[in-house]
């Protein structure tokens, strides 16, 4: 309980949070892909673990992850809701992780 976030399960498929334990704090939602979870904490920010290449590293859009309002996960891709109303996507590709193709409908 508390301001702690406890994990389990296949440590490579983001059971084992350690390595990000210290970002982990006024966790708001936590939500999950197949293979991969994201955090969103109180000041706005996304913080990933699991799989790279399936939403466990969002290094590739994390400037973008600011003032975040709402994360979703997928199958093997996460979305996340800006304050603004823009949606930042990351994790396999062809699996909705890649948004920029409908950028300005969204």
């Amino acid at each position: 309980g508390g301001d702690r976030i406890v994990t389990w399960g296949d440590p490579q498929s983001g059971g084992d949070s350690i390595a990000i334990t210290h970002q982990l704090h006024k966790v708001q939602q936590i939500c999950g892909t197949d293979y991969a979870f994201a955090a969103l904490l109180a000041d706005g920010s996304v913080a990933t673990w699991g799989v790279p290449d399936y939403g466990g590293d969002s290094s590739r859009v994390q400037v973008q992850l600011r003032n975040v309002q709402q994360i979703c996960g997928a199958g093997n891709a996460f979305a996340a809701i800006r304050a603004d109303g823009t949606v930042v996507t990351w994790g396999v590709p062809h699996y909705g992780g890649d948004s920029s193709r409908v950028q300005d409908q969204l």
